[in-house]
């Protein structure tokens, strides 16, 4: 009845798959774990991953060469066998023992569910700050907020969704980072029922600062090139609404100029400790701004 479907890339899944199988098998819903390796190079943990095998309706699929996120999905989705996916990242765990029966697949009249997203109370290490801070601030948010904006609350890394509306929502081939804004659109479009319950994952893979600073930028690069072939509307974002702002009161010229002397202080901020998600804010928008300007 629900299909487990994992993409993963140089990533060890043993532990995530062992305690699914674990909850799966109490809560006697039937289902299939499919596990699609996207040509990792880490040869010891291909191998480690293999062990998924010697589980009953688990199976791991290896493309020859790397594909991107949004192709191994919709493999994976294509592939499946049962009504219900449940799309997981490999860097996650349950936070609870009864996060399968949650979901209440017998049971779900909604196209889609999510539960939430939880980071782990220790700080990381200096170089995984920024990472850690903005999850625990922008991406662990409760049910009644959620709620607020269903679609765009959306977090990819695990959800539960119907076969059919995922196939039909998933219609980009996009091989970039950020189509995640594209997806929610599409669910939102075809007026999609999302169900937000309260049933965290704990996302484990945290990404250096200077790494989620560079993914954080070619997010943007890709909002903004859906905006120009407008695959999104201009003001679908909340960075996009702050931007509009700025060019609306002929200040984003000012503000691009202001930021340019604060640069480099702000990015060494960003690496620091203690680093400020106010100012992170700023050096997104300001990234966004010059995206307009320079390629205007």
């Amino acid at each position: 009845m629900i299909s487990i479907l994992i993409p993963t890339y140089n990533y060890d899944i043993t532990t995530l798959v062992t305690r699914l199988v674990e909850q799966l098998e109490q809560s006697k819903v039937a289902f299939e774990i499919l596990v699609l390796d996207d040509a990792s190079t880490n040869q010891e943990i291909k191998i480690k991953n293999k062990e998924i095998s010697s589980f009953e309706n688990c199976f791991l699929i290896e493309n020859a060469e790397n594909q991107g996120r949004t192709a191994t999905r919709q493999a994976l989705a294509e592939k499946a066998n049962n009504q219900w996916l449940l799309f997981m990242d490999a860097d996650v765990l349950p936070k609870n023992n009864d996060f399968i029966k949650k979901f209440d697949v017998e049971n779900q009249i909604s196209d889609v569910v999510f539960g939430g997203i939880s980071y782990e109370e220790q700080k990381p290490e200096k170089e995984k700050v920024l990472r850690w801070k903005y999850g625990k601030a922008r991406e662990a948010k409760p049910v009644a907020e959620r709620k607020k904006m269903p679609h765009l609350s959306i977090i990819s890394q695990c959800f539960l969704i119907q076969k059919k509306v995922f196939l039909q929502a998933n219609d980009f081939h996009d091989n970039v980072y950020g189509v995640d804004v594209l997806f929610a659109q599409n669910l939102e479009k075809m007026k999609t029922t999302v169900q937000h319950i309260d049933n965290p994952i704990v996302h484990l893979g945290l990404e250096s600062s200077a790494q989620f600073i560079e993914k954080s930028k070619k997010g943007l690069q890709s909002l903004y090139r859906f905006e120009k072939e407008t695959k999104i509307t201009n003001d679908y974002r909340p960075i996009q609404k702050a931007y509009r702002s700025l060019e609306r009161n002929k200040l984003d010229s000012f503000f691009m100029k202001s930021m340019q002397l604060f640069e480099k202080s702000i990015f060494k901020n960003l690496q620091s400790s203690n680093p400020s998600l106010f100012l992170f804010d700023l050096y997104r928008l300001y990234f966004f701004t010059k995206l307009h300007h320079t390629k205007a």
